[in-house]
C-alpha cells in the first residue's frame, strides 16, 4: 500500500478494487427531469433547512459532471416518491462550483457526494444510487431506531433479521443507559437493533440487569455488555465482536472492515483450493482469537477473481502466497511483512506481539530496476532506486506517479514524453515517471492519479504540481523549481470509474485525476 495515504482513500481503492466497473444508472441529460421537489440551497439557506427540517438529504454536485448528471432524475424521483407519501425528509441539492465555501466546510473532495443532516448532525450517505436505494437508506435512517421487543415473538422475529442482531435489554428504557443504545443504533449502519424491557423477553434472553446482547450466526453465537454501558462502550463493543473471528474478505465485508474503528488488520493471502488451506485457516483463527478487540484477522482468497487485484495491490504474485501481511490504519497507511514463510498460531501470535512491542520496521514494495529504466527520455523509477534519482541534489528531478488502469495517466503519456524529449540534452534536469501501484517511497503521499511532484536542484523540498497538463505549463513548472506549479484544485471529480471513461474535464481547465 501506500504510505501517507488517509484512511479514507485507503477504504476508497479497496472497495473500488473488489468491485466491476459502477455505473449510475438513469437519464444523463437530464432535460425532462422533474425537480420540483429537490431543494436548491445556497449559503444563505443551507443553515435554516437544516435547522428547520429533522431530515436532510443533500447532493452537492458539477454542472460538468457526468455521474452528476446520470444521478439527477433518480434524485428527483426519489424526493418526488417521498414528498408524495407525506415523508417528513427533505431531499436538496447544492452546486459547489458556486458555493465553494459550503463545499470547503463539509469537506466535499469529489462529484456526487451526498450527506445526511440527522437533526442537525451530519452523516456520510453509504447507500447505493438508484431511486429504491436511496429511499430504503433514508427509511432506515429516518424510522424507530431500533425495534421495540414487546413479546418473545417480536423477539424471535427479530433474530431473524440478520446474521447479527443487537439487542438492549433494560430494566427501564426511559434510563441512560437506553438513550446511549438508541443513540448507537440510530448512527450505526447494517445492523437490525432491537430494544426491551419486557419481563418475558429479559427472561428469554437470560437478563436480570441492563445489558447489551449481540447474537450472531457464527463464532461463539453470542456476546453479552453488561457492565460500564455507555455510547463509547456499546460502540466498542459491537465493533470487537460483530464481525466473524476471521473475515473473509469481499466486496459486502470491506465497509466494515476497512471502515470500523479497530486499525490493526491482520490478512492471510491464499487460495481455499490450495493444499494447506484448511490447516492454515485453522491456524490463522487460533491466532486471531488472542487479539479480538484489538486486531481484525481477514481472509483473502486468492482463488477469487474479484481479489485479483487487491493482492495485486499488496504486491503478491501466485508464486507468493500463502502470505501474511499486517497493515495499520491510523493517520499514515503502514505494511508490516513477517520474517517467516510459516503460517502457524505461534508464529503469527509472536509476529503481532512483535508489532504492538515497536519491534517491527515497515514493509515498502518495490519492483525490480529495469535494466533499461535510463535509456529512454523518460525515466523509470522504481521503489528501489526511487531516492537515489529523486533526491538527488544536483539535479531538478520531476516524476509523476501513475496507475497502469488510470485513464487520465494514459492520456498523460504522449505529452510526457514530448517532456521528456524536450529535457532530454539538459544534464541537470530527469524527467521519470513510476507506478505507485507496485512501488512506495516512506514519506510520499499520493492520493489521486497521476500526481506529479518536483524535486527541485539543491532543495530538500517537495513541490506537487496542480496546473494544467502541457508541455509548455509542465516546463514552467520545472524552469521556475516549482514555483509555477498552478493553483490547487477546490474539489475534482472522484473518478469511480475505474478507466475515468465517462467523467468530464470542462472544469475551469484543471486537470482531472483519478481520486483515490
Amino acid at each position: 500500500m501506500f504510505p501517507g495515504f488517509t484512511q479514507a482513500a485507503i477504504l476508497a481503492v479497496i472497495i473500488v478494487l473488489t468491485q466491476t466497473t459502477k455505473h449510475i444508472h438513469g437519464n444523463e441529460s437530464g432535460s425532462d427531469v422533474d425537480a420540483s421537489h429537490v431543494l436548491a440551497l445556497s449559503k444563505d439557506t443551507f443553515d435554516d433547512t437544516v435547522k428547520n427540517n429533522k431530515f436532510v438529504l443533500v447532493k452537492f454536485v458539477a454542472p460538468w459532471c457526468g455521474h452528476c448528471k446520470a444521478l439527477e432524475p433518480v434524485y428527483a424521483g426519489a424526493a418526488r416518491k417521498l414528498a408524495e407519501s407525506g415523508s417528513e425528509v427533505k431531499l436538496a441539492s447544492v452546486d459547489a462550483t458556486i458555493e465553494a465555501d459550503l463545499a470547503k466546510r463539509f469537506e466535499v473532495r469529489g462529484y456526487p457526494t451526498l450527506k445526511f443532516f440527522l437533526d442537525g448532525t451530519v452523516l456520510e450517505y453509504t447507500g447505493g444510487r438508484s431511486e429504491s436505494d436511496i429511499i430504503s437508506w433514508l427509511k432506515k435512517k429516518t424510522g424507530p431506531a431500533a425495534d421495540e421487543l414487546k413479546t418473545v415473538d417480536d423477539l424471535n422475529k427479530l433474530k431473524q433479521a440478520g446474521d447479527v442482531v443487537v439487542i438492549g435489554a433494560f430494566k427501564d428504557t426511559d434510563g441512560d443507559a437506553a438513550a446511549a443504545f438508541l443513540q448507537v443504533a440510530k448512527t450505526l449502519e447494517g445492523l437490525p437493533f432491537g430494544i426491551t424491557s419486557n419481563d418475558d423477553v429479559r427472561k428469554e434472553l437470560e437478563v436480570t440487569d441492563d445489558a447489551i446482547i449481540l447474537l450472531k450466526k457464527f463464532d461463539e453465537g453470542r456476546n453479552d455488555l453488561t457492565s460500564s454501558i455507555d455510547e463509547d462502550s456499546i460502540r466498542k463493543f459491537i465493533e470487537a465482536n460483530q464481525l466473524p473471528i476471521v473475515t473473509d474478505f469481499n466486496g459486502d465485508t470491506a465497509q466494515k472492515i476497512f471502515g470500523g474503528t479497530i486499525k490493526v488488520h491482520v490478512l492471510l493471502f491464499a487460495g481455499q483450493t490450495s493444499e494447506n488451506y484448511v490447516k492454515q485457516r485453522e491456524q490463522f483463527h487460533t491466532a486471531a482469537k488472542q487479539f479480538r478487540g484489538k486486531t481484525l484477522f481477514v481472509f483473502v482468497d486468492a482463488d477469487e477473481q474479484e481479489n485479483a487485484r487487491v493482492t495485486e495491490f499488496f504486491g503478491l504474485q501466485k508464486s507468493d502466497l500463502p502470505a501474511i501481511r499486517l497493515i495499520t490504519l491510523e493517520d499514515e497507511m503502514t505494511k508490516f511483512k513477517p520474517a517467516s514463510s510459516d503460517i502457524t498460531s505461534e508464529s503469527l501470535v509472536s509476529f503481532v506481539n512483535e508489532f504492538f512491542d515497536g519491534k517491527l520496521k515497515p514493509s515498502l514494495l518495490s519492483q525490480e530496476i529495469p535494466e533499461d529504466w535510463d535509456t529512454a527520455p523518460v525515466k523509470v523509477l522504481v521503489g528501489k532506486n526511487f531516492n537515489d534519482v529523486a533526491k538527488d541534489k544536483s539535479k531538478t528531478v520531476l516524476v509523476t506517479f501513475v496507475a497502469p488502469w488510470c485513464g487520465h495517466c494514459k492520456q498523460l503519456i504522449p505529452i510526457y514524453e514530448q517532456l521528456g524529449d524536450h529535457y532530454k540534452d539538459t544534464a541537470d534536469v530527469v524527467v521519470a515517471k513510476m507506478d505507485a501501484t507496485a512501488n512506495e517511497v516512506e514519506g510520499i503521499k499520493i492520493k489521486s492519479f497521476p500526481t506529479i511532484k518536483l524535486f527541485p536542484k539543491d532543495s530538500d523540498e517537495i513541490v506537487e504540481y496542480f496546473g494544467v497538463r502541457s508541455v509548455e505549463a509542465l516546463a514552467k513548472f520545472i524552469n521556475t523549481n516549482g514555483k509555477e506549479n498552478g493553483k490547487p484544485a477546490s474539489t475534482e471529480e472522484s473518478e469511480q470509474d475505474e478507466e475515468g471513461g465517462e467523467e468530464e474535464e470542462e472544469h475551469s481547465g484543471e486537470p482531472a485525476h483519478e481520486d483515490l
